[in-house]
């Protein structure tokens, strides 16, 4: 399956980024998400994107409501499309401080248990504020991750809140959530992907998002990275979720552009890594063309938000897993 970790839809253009065109709703994703991407030789499709309101829609401004109705009405869209659309997208729900650190909590768990939300995303340049000094914002909102087993997104790579090492704090003082450093520390106004990566590899609960990550570093940190350790996403819009697919695929080529990576292992960075943390059961690549044409037509059973396709793919187990399994049981 692929999953991506990052999807902006919205019925009113960004408000900070003011992207032109028309808003991008979620039947305009839902048509993106179709593709065709070709992968591998293989027509793909991004089977469920995990989504949230652009940044700049969650700040306030005249004429908004503040409190848990300010933080309700920017959610709502986002809310709406998990409802109308729930084999296809997971909620994410953007935790802005400033609204209330209480308030965000509260709001956090109602959308959890009301709507399934499974996610939570910082943006701590948006919502201005310094995560490494101001940990009562953030401790109310971590505590009901560490509660309901939210995954946190945090958007990293530009200064000057949103240095990946500043979030140490928070990720050191909530060992049992796992925290997605967004954009792998890469961003228009700086470039972090080494902090990114030894955070990474420092810690259990890190883990990177492959989107905006230069292709040679993809290569050059998967490497050294458990396989388990990235997951795949864009930002869009503005990105094209198909260019940074293709930067994934990469790793399947010879070295030294790629690593020789089989496609079994190619489909845990491009969904199966985090349909684990979202608490969805693994599938397999597509074995030929004509298999992932019939997956696309729906005569094989397409991976879903609901989970609905678990029972059909039971015995499969991806091979990175068994790895880390056999490694962690030997104390590795």
């Amino acid at each position: 399956m692929i999953i991506d970790t990052h999807v902006h839809p919205t019925n009113l253009v960004d408000e900070a980024w003011r992207h032109t065109g028309e808003p991008f709703t979620g039947e305009r994703t839902l048509k993106m998400m179709d593709g065709p991407f070709w992968l591998n030789g293989k027509p793909r499709r991004v089977d469920v994107s995990c989504i949230m309101p652009p940044p700049g829609n969650t700040a306030w401004r005249e004429g908004n409501r503040s409190g848990r109705e300010g933080i309700r009405d920017y959610q709502a869209y986002v809310t709406s499309l998990v409802q109308n659309y729930p084999d296809r997208f997971v909620g994410n729900f953007i935790y802005n401080p400033r609204f209330g650190p209480e308030n965000g909590a509260a709001e956090l768990a109602f959308h959890v248990r009301e709507h399934g939300y499974k996610m939570m995303k910082l943006h701590a340049n948006m919502h201005s504020y310094r995560p490494d000094r101001a940990l009562d914002w953030l401790r109310p909102a971590l505590r009901v991750c560490d509660e309901l087993g939210v995954t946190v997104l945090i958007h990293t790579g530009d200064g000057p809140y949103s240095i990946p090492t500043q979030f140490y704090p928070i990720i050191r003082e909530f060992p049992g959530v796992n925290f997605i450093l967004g954009h792998f520390g890469i961003q228009t106004g700086g470039v972090y992907c080494f902090e990114a990566f030894w955070m990474i590899q420092d810690s259990v609960n890190v883990i990177g998002e492959s989107g905006w990550l230069l292709q040679s570093r993809i290569v050059e940190f998967a490497k050294e990275m458990k396989k388990s350790k990235m997951v795949f996403g864009t930002d869009s819009p503005p990105n094209e979720p198909g260019m940074w697919a293709r930067e994934l695929e990469v790793l399947c080529h010879e070295p030294p552009q790629g690593l020789n990576l089989s496609e079994d292992d190619l489909e845990g960075y491009l969904g199966n890594n985090m349909a684990k943390l979202l608490g969805l059961h693994p599938t397999p690549p597509p074995k030929d063309k004509a298999e992932a044409e019939a997956y696309l037509r729906g005569e094989v059973p397409q991976a879903s938000a609901t989970n609905s396709h678990a029972d059909h793919y039971s015995d499969y187990t991806p091979s990175a897993w068994a790895e880390e399994a056999a490694l962690d049981a030997a104390g590795k």
